[in-house]
């Protein structure tokens, strides 16, 4: 209950303060490339629902390509490299804290297809909302640029990075309380300006 009341009352106040950042965002992503400003994808949320992830749109909109991002990956635009290496591209993940599919901390949401693979290991994961941050999310900071010097990087996320951030995640679960959280947020910022 704590943890909820911290996610709306945060969440929400991010959202009134960061408002101006955030439309003026909206129109830099806008104005860089053609196609709208936020980018939306079906993700696995808490006990299975699918929820409605929302990022500002840091690609070509409409251009093919994997399922995962890897290093200096042709699709992404200017302004979104930089939305990138900020995080600032996770902003408007801020509206889906606040209504309830996501917490500021807890395991990233995945794919379907991701999940389905790993059923078994989600069924304990996905008793908790999914986070915008999380152990796993600082281990892998630099998981893009790791994923391009890998000849196959889809299999080599699927086969080796994800199971290992399923591990990370069950700790986390398992032993996750109010102030463990904070700590995750806090040392989260430190990557973020450290980078």
């Amino acid at each position: 209950m704590l943890k909820r009341g911290f996610d709306i009352v945060v969440s929400g106040v991010g959202l009134v303060v960061l408002l101006p950042l955030l439309l003026l965002l909206a129109i830099v992503v806008r104005l860089d490339s053609p196609g709208p400003s936020l980018f939306r994808q079906s993700r696995v949320g808490r006990y299975f629902r699918p929820f409605c992830l929302l990022k500002f749109r840091s690609m070509t909109h409409g251009k093919p390509g994997t399922e995962i991002t890897c290093g200096e990956d042709d699709r992404i635009t200017r302004v979104g490299a930089i939305l990138r290496r900020l995080k600032l591209d996770e902003l408007p993940q801020l509206w889906n804290v606040f209504c309830g599919d996501m917490s500021f901390v807890g395991p990233r949401p995945e794919l379907l297809s991701f999940v389905e693979r790993y059923r078994v290991e989600y069924q304990e994961i996905l008793s908790v909302r999914p986070g915008i941050t999380d152990p796993a999310s600082i281990r892998y900071r630099s998981e893009a640029e790791m994923l391009a010097r890998i000849p196959d990087p889809l299999n080599y996320y699927a086969e080796v990075i994800l199971p290992d951030k399923l591990g990370i995640s069950k700790v986390y679960v398992r032993s996750a309380s109010f102030w463990t959280d904070i700590s995750l947020i806090f040392r989260t910022i430190a990557v973020i300006f450290k980078r």
